[in-house]
C-alpha cells in the first residue's frame, strides 16, 4: 500500500538579523522549512501530504509528476518514494541533461521521461495526462511543483506552526507573510489559512506571463476564498533561473550577516525583493513579517562555480 506522509516535521522560527532591516525598524522572522529534512526539504514536504493522501485513497501505488532538470519538487518526491517505498515517475522539461538533481533522481529510483520544450509546454492541455494514465494506470498524477488545491491545503498548516513559536520569539503577533512564488501553491495555502486576517506577499521567481496569478486565483476559487488578499511582486529579474552579479553579491552578503543559507532561484530573489521594498519605505517601522524559507538548497549545486 502507498505510504502516506500524514505528519508534519518541526520548522524553527528564527529572527533574521540584517542591518537594512534594523535601520528600517522592520522585524523579520524566518520559518526555516529548509531544516525540516535533509532531502524532503522546504515546502515540498507539505505540498506532498494531501497528494499522497489522495493517491492512497484512490488505491494508487505511487506518483507521477513534472519538473525541470533542477526541480526541487521532483527531488523531494523521488526522495520520498525511496524512503517510504513507492514508485515515482518524473516528466522532465527539455532534453536529457546530467545535473546534480537529475543524478539524484536516478539514484533515488525515479523513472524519467524527457518531454522536450514543446511537449512540456503542453502540460496544461486538457488531454495532456491521458497517455500517461494509460501507460501508468497504477500511478497518481501530481501537477507541476505539487500544485493545485491539494498542495495548497498541505501548506495551510504553516500559520499554526508560526503561532506556536511566537512567544519564544518575543512576538505577540505578526503583520504579514513574505515568500518566493514559483507555482504560487504555498502562497495560496497561506491565503486560505489566513482567511483575510494578514496579507501574503509572493515574490515571483518566474515572469508574470507564466500565469501564477491565474493559478493562485483558481486555487482560491476552488478553496472558497475568492477575493482574499495577496500580492505578487515581480522578483524574477528577467526570467526563471536568471542569476546576475547583483543577486549573487546580495546573497553572499546576506548569508554572511544573517547566517541563513539562500539559493538564487527562489529564496535569494525573494529576500532581494524584500530589501527593495523595505528600502523604498513600503513597510512602516514596527512591521513584523514572517519570511518562509521554501528550501531548495539542493538546487544550488547547479550554480556552483
Amino acid at each position: 500500500m502507498l505510504a502516506c506522509i500524514d505528519w508534519h516535521p518541526h520548522a524553527p522560527l528564527e529572527p533574521l538579523n540584517l542591518d537594512w532591516l534594523a535601520r528600517a525598524g522592520v522585524e523579520v522572522a524566518v520559518l526555516r522549512l529548509d531544516l525540516i529534512d535533509p532531502l524532503i526539504s522546504g515546502n515540498k514536504w507539505f505540498k506532498l501530504t494531501e497528494h499522497l493522501a489522495a493517491a492512497r485513497q484512490l488505491g494508487a501505488e505511487g506518483l507521477i509528476s513534472l519538473g525541470g532538470a533542477h526541480s526541487n519538487h521532483l527531488h523531494a518526491l523521488a526522495a520520498a518514494g525511496k524512503r517510504f517505498g513507492f514508485p515515482c515517475v518524473g516528466l522532465l522539461r527539455g532534453h536529457p541533461v546530467q545535473t546534480p538533481t537529475v543524478r539524484d533522481l536516478l539514484d533515488f529510483g525515479m523513472e524519467l521521461h524527457w518531454l522536450g520544450y514543446g511537449g512540456y509546454r503542453a502540460r496544461h492541455a486538457p488531454d495532456f495526462w491521458a497517455p500517461w494514465r494509460r501507460r501508468y494506470p497504477h500511478l497518481h498524477g501530481v501537477p507541476e511543483g505539487g500544485g493545485g488545491l491539494k498542495g495548497a491545503r498541505g501548506c495551510a498548516v504553516l500559520p499554526g506552526s508560526v503561532r506556536e513559536q511566537l512567544p519564544a520569539l518575543g512576538w505577540d503577533d505578526y503583520h504579514g507573510w513574505w515568500l518566493a512564488a514559483g507555482t504560487g501553491t504555498t502562497l495560496a495555502g497561506l491565503v486560505l489559512a489566513e482567511a483575510g486576517q494578514r496579507p501574503v506577499y509572493g515574490a515571483l521567481a518566474v515572469p508574470a506571463d507564466h500565469g501564477v496569478a491565474s493559478l493562485v486565483a483558481t486555487i482560491l476559487e476552488e478553496g472558497g476564498a475568492v477575493g482574499s488578499a495577496f500580492e505578487l511582486i515581480d522578483a524574477s529579474r528577467g526570467g526563471f533561473a536568471k542569476v546576475d552579479p547583483q543577486l549573487q553579491d546580495f546573497i553572499a552578503r546576506s548569508e554572511q550577516q544573517g547566517g541563513v543559507p539562500l539559493e538564487p532561484l527562489y529564496t535569494g530573489k525573494a529576500l532581494l525583493a524584500l530589501w527593495e521594498r523595505v528600502s523604498a519605505g513600503r513597510f512602516a517601522p514596527g512591521t513584523r513579517l514572517v519570511f518562509v524559507h521554501t528550501g531548495g538548497l539542493q538546487g544550488r549545486r547547479g550554480f556552483a562555480p
